[in-house]
């Protein structure tokens, strides 16, 4: 028996087992959906990038990505419902704030896109040296902001500040600055989107992801459900100050704490 023949013979029992282990074995579950998922992504970046150079830097484009990846989810077995759509589809210059639990917020995030239409996420700079999710990102409009040169994030959100007022585009940002592996409580808020909107004198909009009740990934389980994105009425700006900052972040943050912990009570009851 030659190499050729021990290699179809081992492809031939992997592609056997592969049904196999992705209904029994848990563990394999998860993480295939994971590298689905980053698969998914990566190759539609990929794909993208060519015609986002026809436009650079147009938030738009992030519209092209969406028609694919929003596909994704179904392969996934996750299901997303968008509650106050209308939120979202107003047609005006704000800075969107939510909740950040997983890598899965930005499917989320696709699966919404067609209705918020021109947005402009904010990322850590890292990120876009993750080719070819990163490249294609940056064509597409996203902020990366050095989180450890303050000075230097403050002058990229000033630019994307005025891209939010004059082109009326969404700036989506993480105020709790990292990911929240808790689904019981939000994170301590910290203050830059709150100093972006009292500077730019636009709304906050509060969004607010449901826990993902079906992943463990202590137990390394990854099955089906149903996401919700819930998007609150926005709090106006107008007025206030830089001195305001705190208590609009406090006022912010309370309202999406109470809309978390109601749809942590929702989703237990599935």
């Amino acid at each position: 028996m030659d190499a050729t023949e021990v290699l179809l013979i081992f492809a031939a029992a992997v592609i056997l087992l592969l049904p196999f282990l992705y209904d029994s074995h848990s563990a394999f579950h998860y993480h295939s959906r994971f590298v689905i998922y980053i698969v998914s992504v990566s190759l539609t970046a990929l794909m993208c990038i060519p015609l986002f150079c026809l436009n650079p830097l147009n938030v738009r484009n992030s519209m092209y990505t969406s028609y694919i990846l929003k596909h994704v989810t179904k392969v996934l077995g996750i299901t997303w419902e968008l509650r106050g759509r209308e939120q979202l589809a107003a047609e005006r210059g704000c800075v969107i704030v939510a909740n950040h639990q997983s890598m899965l917020d930005i499917l989320g995030m696709f699966n919404i896109w067609q209705v918020m239409d021109k947005c402009a996420p904010v990322a850590k700079k890292e990120l876009f040296y993750v080719w070819p999710f990163g490249l294609g990102a940056w064509l597409a409009g996203v902020v990366f902001i050095d989180r450890l040169n303050s000075k230097k994030a403050n002058e990229q959100l000033a630019h994307a500040s005025k891209l939010m007022k004059t082109h009326k585009t969404k700036l989506w940002m993480f105020p709790e600055g990292t990911r929240n592996p808790s689904r019981t409580s939000l994170l301590p808020f910290k203050k830059g989107a709150f100093r972006v909107a009292i500077t730019c004198q636009v709304p906050i909009l509060p969004v607010v992801y449901s826990p993902y009740y079906f992943i463990n990934d202590k137990k390394k389980c990854f099955g089906q459900g149903k996401m919700i994105i819930q998007a609150l009425p926005e709090i106006p700006t107008e007025g206030l100050t830089l001195d305001d900052v705190d208590e609009l972040m406090e006022k912010t943050r309370k309202v999406m704490c109470e809309t978390f912990e109601s749809l942590v009570t929702e989703v237990n009851r599935q």
